[in-house]
């Protein structure tokens, strides 16, 4: 005998009165929270439950009764379908109230320790066209929106598609004519890879088949006035080689600012380029990076800051925080291509990199080479393996460690040791507060957060970046 599922409810005449973790407004109906995306505070709505849990429930907004007096029109034609800026529509300054309190909430509730009180947020210096890196994926599936569904005169011929993956569709791609986050010009050419592939027949990728020759592009670009572009193929005979190499010409051809153009032949599942070799099909490998006084390579594996201006603000504050005379020892822990390495450098008697991708740790070489840094010393390996108390016992005890992890935080081991380690002074730089707050409070039995200085690296968007300072106790 089959049970029907119960139907969810449509809720009418809901306040939306909060900004939620993940983008998501909040509201309160019967002392049950919910979830809902693109939301703003005083916003009057019907409701649909999409999902309900003991303690919450997830849901979309069906109508709207009124609107909220500090909502503003997005600038993006794709807002409300790409899922990356999901606060377009509220006012820049309630965005950071909301990061702000995000930042205390999740180190207050997660970490559990106590903190001073933090130093108001500091807000990005350009909100449009900040980032200097953005990626896309080319699907002979493309997202279709829920108008475009529901219009039964629509004919849609075409399905190839070059722009964003939709959350929850893995091998669904939407569309994007035209993003604001990026010098404008990326999207004339990503616009001419899409009319250039559909003219001269080339094949779009498949995810769930793994076939097709387009897969995707990555688009890079510099204070310097450099441009890079990573275009990943599928190539599996000469004829997908031709039409590969027939569409690189003419990029080199139509957009001569292209200053390095790169290819990728990926054949296995997923798009990372990290276990790949990338081919040089005009120009160098790399692009060159101004922070400061300093210039940086970056190379189609490097991670460097997306938001070039608004990282020197937070690795002011990371050094700041450092308190440097000149004689410390400073550990530069997951410092990637050695970005805060060499920016704390000038400050410090000697500065040690860890990080685990190796053409990172190259990369770190070299750029103190060219900037003519001398007293920095890099390691590549993974950070729990390289860093161990044998390490420190051969390198000597750091007077400050710097960190900067990958989202999901630091590892047990690794913490254990920086406590072993016993340095006067950790500076902490996080991409997620959650995690910092975590580990922050491991890191509670011998120290105490004496700093915490929020940093918006990404307007629009619910993400955050915070440096927290910790002295030894």
């Amino acid at each position: 005998m089959s049970r029907k599922k119960k139907a969810l409810p449509l809720l009418e005449n809901v306040t939306i009165t909060d900004i939620a973790a993940e983008g998501k407004a909040l509201a309160k109906v019967d002392n049950m929270v919910i979830f809902i995306p693109f939301g703003v505070p005083g916003d009057i709505v019907d409701i649909q439950i999409k999902k309900k849990k003991h303690n919450y429930c997830e849901a979309e907004i069906a109508a709207f009764r009124k609107y909220s007096e500090v909502r503003i029109v997005p600038k993006c034609e794709h807002f409300g379908v790409c899922g990356g800026c999901k606060w377009q529509n509220i006012p820049y300054e309630i965005q950071l109230n909301a990061k702000q309190k995000q930042v205390e909430s999740q180190l207050k509730h997660i970490g559990k320790i106590e903190l001073p009180e933090l130093s108001p947020i500091m807000g990005s210096e350009h909100i449009w066209e900040y980032r200097n890196k953005l990626e896309f994926g080319c699907s002979n599936k493309r997202w279709l929106t829920h108008s475009e569904i529901a219009n039964p005169e629509l004919v849609i011929s075409d399905h190839n598609a070059i722009g964003f993956h939709i959350t929850g569709a893995f091998d669904k791609i939407l569309p994007i004519e035209k993003c604001h986050l990026m010098d404008a010009a990326h999207n004339q050419v990503r616009n001419s890879i899409r009319d250039y592939a559909l003219n001269n027949s080339i094949s779009f990728f498949d995810l769930r088949a793994q076939v097709g020759l387009l897969r995707d592009i990555i688009i890079r670009n510099s204070d310097t006035g450099e441009w890079m572009i990573i275009v990943q193929f599928c190539m599996t005979n000469k004829e997908d080689s031709d039409k590969a190499m027939g569409l690189l010409d003419y990029l080199s051809k139509t957009f001569p600012f292209l200053t390095s153009i790169l290819y990728v032949n990926n054949l296995k599942c997923n798009d990372t380029i990290y276990d790949q070799d990338v081919m040089v099909f005009k120009g160098k490998d790399h692009i060159y990076e101004k922070l400061g006084n300093l210039k940086f390579k970056v190379g189609a594996k490097s991670f460097y800051q997306t938001n070039t201006a608004q990282a020197y603000h937070l690795y002011e504050v990371a050094r700041s925080f450092a308190s440097l005379t000149g004689k410390e020892l400073v550990y530069d822990l997951y410092t990637g291509t050695g970005t805060i390495a060499n920016f704390v450098a000038s400050q410090a008697a000697h500065v040690i990199g860890i990080e685990y991708v190796p053409e990172a740790i190259e990369d770190a070489k070299i750029n103190s080479e060219i900037n003519h840094i001398e007293n920095t010393t890099f390691y590549a390996g993974d950070m729990k393996d390289i860093l161990t108390d044998e390490f420190i016992k051969k390198h000597g005890r750091p007077d400050v460690i710097i960190t900067d992890p990958p989202r999901a935080g630091m590892h047990k081991d690794v913490i254990d040791t920086i406590l072993n380690a016993a340095p006067k002074t950790i500076v902490y730089v996080s991409c997620n507060p959650a995690t910092q707050a975590r580990d922050v409070a491991l890191l509670d039995v011998a120290y105490r957060v004496v700093k915490i200085q929020p940093v918006d690296m990404f307007p629009h968007t619910p993400h955050v970046e915070n440096v927290i300072k910790l002295e030894r106790k």
